[in-house]
């Protein structure tokens, strides 16, 4: 498997430290509000890898934090007049139940800084201890200059940061580019006891620590969305290193943006949407397959008209997977006599070789999701061909469709299941609908052994104009098609 590494700025071949086992750490929100859209890629990206890693056979160690101590945060209580753990509790909550609608992995670890501030005060102090920082009246600042490969992941230089930074009023760093380690409690803030006295830790040790605490020195991947490079994860590998002296993480992946006529969306510029006012438009499954069908590393142009025909896409694969899923549950408890395994079982190794060679490099899901579309059509078209004997090809669609739901619902995280149960804009439930069309069809099948073949040929009629045509197969039974 090849990655692209921010770091090199370049794809590179993905070598884990233990054998078979990945340790990832993604940085997680800042729990001051819903999340938007933008926050739900990474979310939804870094989850598709994981069980990408799974679907190899790997055992995966995932991280992924919440910043639940933070300026933002604070704010927000003040604005609503409760306490910052109160406003941070909440929104780690609706966190939860938005995520809970996109299928993400359980598995996951969440840990919070305001439960590793132990793990925090002794980096600082580790990084005091090696000077690389320095406390003054209270506040502990990270000294730029003293970590020679400053600026190496953003590929900027020191120099010209100076130059472009505004010194704080209080004037008490030694060099504008220094940043906070440890702030010093002021009037109305949360506040932890420190050897430096009272006060919060800053943004960027949080993930520091509470990597090292749960994937070591140095570990597989950290990941993030693009506008984390700088200077969060820059100043998180300066930390790391300078406390601990492993190499931190090997791989770094950053994702784009996801943009609202060529601007990213974000909070600040106010061009966002909640991800919870998406979801009540459409299902966690189609935001995932939009979010999929392009390029991790790409940005995303984010419109409702996009949706919608990541939609119809998405109606076409559950359509075709309940098909194959009925073929395989008809035929199953028949007694089959293949009497040759086709050139198609070899068609079906083909495609899921050609689909882990998409996401081999670089996570390529748009590439992967196509050999699905592909593995689709051809399997729609063998069954067309060899539609009056399923039971002899029982084996190939089998094969076929649990190749499929193991990279639709293993990998791409779609749950078909659940989005049979969705209901669509004109509110109608899609497996209701299914029901109603099977139990018209049973209906018509009593009328035509009884010889009511006006009643019979009336139901067909009906569900022709309604969208539905059905087939009757020579063993007696009878299939259906939605226009």
């Amino acid at each position: 498997m090849k990655l692209y590494n921010t770091m090199t700025n370049k794809i590179e071949e993905f070598k884990t430290i233990e054998e078979n086992k990945v340790k990832m750490y993604v940085c997680g929100p800042t729990v001051y509000n819903y999340i938007h859209l933008g926050n739900a890629r990474p979310i939804v990206v870094f989850d598709t890898l994981a069980r990408y890693f799974k679907y190899k056979g790997m055992e995966v160690n995932y991280v992924q934090n919440f910043t639940d101590v933070d300026d933002k945060i604070i704010n927000k209580s003040m604005e609503e007049g409760t306490s910052a753990s109160e406003v941070s509790e909440k929104y780690i909550k609706y966190f939860f139940e938005d995520i809970s609608k996109l299928n993400i992995l359980e598995s996951v670890k969440r840990p919070k800084v305001t439960e590793n501030m132990a793990e925090i005060i002794e980096i600082i102090q580790k990084l005091i201890d090696n000077g690389f920082a320095y406390e003054k009246d209270g506040d502990v600042y990270f000294e730029v200059k003293k970590y020679k490969d400053y600026g190496k992941l953003s590929n900027q230089k020191i120099e010209e940061l100076e130059l472009g930074a505004r010194i704080d009023v209080s004037e008490i760093k030694k060099n504008p580019v220094d940043f906070a380690l440890w702030k010093k409690k002021k009037d109305g803030e949360p506040f932890w006891e420190s050897p430096w006295g009272q006060g919060r830790p800053g943004w960027h040790i949080e993930c520091s620590a509470m990597a090292k605490k749960y994937l070591g020195d140095t570990f597989d991947i950290h990941g993030g969305g693009q506008d984390l490079v700088f200077p969060h994860h820059e100043n998180e590998i300066a930390q790391s290193k300078c406390a601990y002296h492993g190499n931190f993480a090997n791989y770094w992946l950053h994702n784009g943006f996801i943009q609202i006529n060529g601007d990213k969306m974000s909070k600040s510029l106010g061009n966002f949407f909640l991800l919870r006012e998406i979801l009540e438009k459409f299902s966690g499954n189609v935001v995932r397959l939009f979010i999929l069908s392009t390029h991790y590393r790409k940005p995303i142009n984010f419109s409702f008209e996009n949706m919608e025909d990541t939609k119809k896409a998405l109606q076409n694969i559950v359509k075709s997977m309940n098909k194959f899923e009925d073929i395989v549950e008809k035929c199953k408890n028949e007694k089959i006599e293949n009497v040759k395994i086709s050139e198609f079982s070899q068609k079906i190794d083909e495609f899921d070789k050609k689909f882990e060679d998409a996401m081999d490099e670089d996570m390529n899901t748009p590439q992967a999701l196509a050999t699905i579309f592909d593995q689709i059509r051809e399997t729609n078209k063998f069954i067309s061909t060899n539609e009056s004997e399923f039971s002899t090809i029982y084996y190939e669609i089998k094969k076929s469709y649990d190749s499929l739901k193991a990279k639709i619902e293993n990998v791409f995280g779609i749950a078909i299941e659940a989005e049979n149960a969705v209901k669509g804009e004109d509110g109608e439930n899609m497996e209701l609908t299914k029901k109603l069309i099977e139990l018209l069809i049973k209906l018509r099948s009593e009328a035509r052994s009884e010889k009511n073949f006006k009643l019979s040929d009336e139901i067909r009629n009906e569900l022709k104009a309604l969208g539905v045509e059905i087939k009757d197969n020579k063993d007696g039974s009878t299939d259906y098609n939605l226009l």
